[in-house]
């Protein structure tokens, strides 16, 4: 379910693969650090830092037929893939006793690669569902079946599951979020713009052709499509801005299930938790009032016919890339091709392995981590962890636009960082989850209802301190205000993001800046209100929020400045984000000469300095080759700027990098109005 984003990733996931190599009668050399390979000296550091870092290397890698971006995290996440694809094809051909984690994971894999298997079944898997849907008659039966979809995974309507509560942040409730859309936001709903206009007419004909597929009439189809876009359409018209919703205190109304009553009278929300069979609940927070609301009246406003192909859309868009490939080929020309313009949908085994990641990611990560994840990574990583913590002390210590009370309660907060590295002590139990080798979409679905009733478990229980958010394969990482932690899997702590053989400054420049970008999370404009136990309160001064309000409106103006094919970057929905690259970076920097004190000057290496290829390191995170679509879709809906502005973006803020590569006021690379907050 989609709750408060205080869980802020480091990048969207996207479609990334490893770097094209031509063939060579040589071996190629194992290459650690910096690549002078993938640099374009032919265009000056403080011109344009990500062509200098960059260049070479989207040169020489072109974006793949099925992919809507190519870049470093490609490097990493196709890796990873091979390596996931290796560990399922040996456990699908073993002999794993019935129950284990091994026979579940190699049995979804299994289903899925069974392509003759699903291609005859069709949609067949459904037909229950569907007809549950068909025999939907009152209120009642459409909130049963609300339900009913939701367990199985399907994006009916809202979003419900377990909330942190964010003022009592020990306490677990019920939470209720605003969903139910088919395109990526509210905006593709609302905007007037011509390619706004004929995207809603692509995704009109995208509803009537999947529709069609399960069988309706043609006519009927097109009719059930215009009532589907009406519908969603007043439910986008009632949903937060994606601005709206990156502040907290716009998404807490924690209310009482009478409150709750009264705010949608059409809604039984007794009958709903029931059908559920949800644990007993004595409060929700609903994150948008005004969402239900319209849910409310649209209840009674828009006809049962009307609902009822809402439900059959919804729940054949989910299902579809579990279905035979008539489903799986209209989907992807939607969603991949018009939405992200990519060409052409990954091969069978790619799709296998990412779902199977998807629906049971900690069993799969257990064998991953045992085969890939040496100790020593862990431990070097716990190191570097360190050093960067102690330099965002010695920065909040420091700062001069702090006060002192405020000072005291961040560094306390800081002091209680909970670290999460590599993968979890106490690994998820699958016990209860039943995996077969018979219908794929059936596995899916049933993975999909064991997650959501093992989200439901948590109302009313104690916080789990120690529940990860993130499989230990993923190549990404969070930090999460509620439970005041960075988390960063074992996926991300590989190269080219960290490499043991590498020396320290890339180190730092790369992960080490990924993790100082985590860090400062918790004291940015969605971090800073919530306390060091997680709990949503203003602990800041006032004069101390106005100080902070003031250099961070010089992140916002800095990034709205950035324009891609004509539109500008949203300096507001990007704030949060880009502010933590611009203090993760200044804080990697610290922390790498922390590290070097006491030490000899480090050499040069391919005639870069170490404070040179900590900076290079940095932009090299952010090396890709992007659709225009899929850049769009970012602008649009991603609250991380696109990767050009972030490599561009914090170094062209920090005098540290003018002087390591000589840069002069004026040079487009050092920004005249140099924004500082860490």
């Amino acid at each position: 379910m989609k709750k408060l984003s205080t869980a802020v990733l480091v990048f969207m996931a996207a479609a990334l693969a490893i770097a094209q190599q031509t063939p060579s009668s040589k071996p190629t050399p194992e290459l650690h650090g910096i690549n002078p390979a993938d640099m374009n000296t032919s265009v000056a550091a403080c011109q344009d830092f990500n062509q200098y870092a960059n260049g070479g290397w989207m040169k020489s890698n072109p974006i793949p037929s099925d992919q809507s971006e190519w870049g470093s995290f490609s490097v990493l996440e196709e890796q990873n893939r091979e390596s996931l694809h290796k560990v399922l094809e040996k456990v699908s051909k073993a002999s794993n006793a019935a129950g284990t984690d091994d026979q579940k994971v190699g049995d979804f894999y299994s289903s899925c690669m069974d392509e003759a298997a699903i291609e005859a079944q069709g949609a067949k898997p459904l037909q229950g569902e569907l007809d549950a849907i068909d025999k939907v008659a009152s209120a009642p039966d459409l909130e049963a079946e609300i339900a009913r979809l939701q367990l199985s995974g399907v994006n009916a309507v809202f979003n419900f599951g377990s909330d942190q509560d964010r003022k009592n942040s020990s306490e677990v409730i019920a939470g209720a979020y605003q969903g139910g859309l088919g395109l990526p936001d509210r905006d593709y709903y609302t905007k007037t713009d011509d390619d706004s206009k004929k995207l809603r007419d692509e995704y009109l004909a995208h509803v009537t052709r999947m529709l069609a597929l399960l069988g309706e009439a043609p006519n009927q189809a097109a009719e059930d499509a215009k009532a589907i876009l009406a519908l969603e359409t007043k439910l986008a018209e009632a949903s937060m801005t994606r601005v709206e919703r990156r502040n907290p205190d716009n998404t807490y109304h924690r209310k009482s299930l009478d409150e709750v009553a009264k705010l949608t009278p059409n809604f039984s929300w007794s009958g709903f938790l029931k059908d559920l069979n949800a644990p007993t609940v004595v409060a929700v927070n609903v994150a948008q009032p005004g969402y239900f609301e319209a849910v409310n009246r649209e209840l009674t406003g828009t006809p049962l016919p009307a609902w009822k192909a809402y439900l059959r859309w919804h729940l054949v868009h989910s299902a579809a890339p579990s279905l035979s490939k008539a489903f799986v080929d209209e989907n992807f020309n939607f969603y991949g091709k018009t939405l992200q313009g990519t060409p052409e949908n990954e091969v069978r085994w790619k799709r296998c392995v990412s779902a199977t990641d998807d629906a049971l990611g900690f069993a799969l990560g257990k064998a991953w981590v045992r085969d890939y994840f040496p100790p020593e990574s862990k431990a070097r990583a716990d190191a570097m962890v360190k050093n960067l913590v102690a330099a965002l002390r010695a920065d909040l210590t420091t700062l001069s636009w702090m006060g002192e009370a405020t000072r005291k309660e961040a560094l306390e907060k800081l002091n209680a960082f909970d670290q999460k590295i590599g993968y979890p002590d106490k690994w998820r139990d699958y016990s209860k989850l039943t995996i077969d080798r018979g219908a794929y979409v059936l596995n899916v679905q049933r993975a999909n209802d064991f997650e959501y009733r093992r989200d439901l478990a948590k109302i009313g229980k104690p916080v789990d301190r120690a529940e990860w958010g993130m499989s230990p394969p993923t190549v990404n990482a969070y930090y999460s205000a509620q439970k005041n932690e960075i988390v960063f899997p074992a996926g991300i702590l590989q190269p080219p993001f960290f490499d043991a053989k590498a020396d320290d400054a890339v180190n730092y420049g790369a992960i080490g800046a990924v993790i100082g970008h985590e860090m400062t999370h918790g004291f940015d404009d969605q971090g800073r209100k919530f306390d060091a136990k997680g709990n949503q309160r203003d602990w800041w001064t006032p004069e101390d929020l106005k100080n902070y309000q003031q250099r961070s409106k010089c992140v916002e103006d800095q990034y709205a400045s950035y324009v891609y094919e004509g539109q500008h970057t949203n300096g507001k929905l990007v704030l949060g984000e880009a502010t933590a690259d611009l203090g993760g970076l200044g804080i990697a920097y610290r922390a790498y000469h922390i590290s070097r004190e006491g030490k000899p000057a480090a050499a040069k290496i391919d005639g870069l300095t170490d404070d040179q290829r900590l900076f290079l390191a940095w932009a090299h995170v952010w090396a890709a080759n992007i659709r225009p679509e899929f850049a769009k879709l970012m602008l649009n809906t991603n609250p991380h700027p696109l990767p050009q502005f972030r490599a561009d973006g914090p170094p062209s803020t920090l005098p540290e990098f003018a002087k390591a590569f000589g840069c002069k006021p004026g040079d487009p690379m050092v920004r005249k109005d140099l924004c500082q907050i860490w």
